[in-house]
């Protein structure tokens, strides 16, 4: 699900794929106004499943952290004011989250940004951030029920 999910440089908020055109993205916004319009190739696109957030251990998926929000919060938005927090209390909410993150290159501001974008998923609708279901292998010897 959140590889249909994009982030574009230059716009706030989150953008769904919609179709692909010849040299462009359709994509609308997931807000209320849910405006449509092209995503040009010069453009940097980011898909939310590409995402992955340092830690002392090596690197976990966003899905991994926006699993572990919704966890805490039990699906609801963020009860904590992160636009107006100070940088300690961002890093003590986020320290909640995800013990062992990396402080030197996680920044206030991508705490702000995660924060961010799972509101605007809640907010649509979109809290099941669990392991997404792997698709049955179809082999060329695989049998294709027939109804009759």
């Amino acid at each position: 699900m959140l590889k249909e999910i994009l982030t574009v440089s230059g716009k706030p908020g989150l953008y769904r794929l919609k179709s692909r055109g010849r040299n462009s993205l359709i994509v609308e916004s997931l807000d209320s106004a849910k405006k449509r319009f092209p995503v040009n190739g010069t453009d940097k696109v980011v898909s939310l499943g590409d995402i992955s957030i340092f830690t002392e251990d090596g690197e976990i998926a966003l899905r991994d952290v926006l699993f572990r929000i919704a966890e805490k919060r039990e699906k609801a938005a963020l009860e904590f004011n992160f636009r107006k927090a100070s940088d300690a209390e961002l890093g003590k909410y986020f320290e909640d989250i995800l013990p062992g993150y990396d402080r030197e290159r996680v920044y206030p501001s991508h705490i702000k940004k995660i924060f961010s974008w799972y509101d605007i998923l809640v907010g649509q609708g979109i809290n099941d951030f669990s392991e997404p279901k792997s698709e049955p292998e179809t082999g060329s010897d695989a049998e294709t029920p027939v109804e009759a």
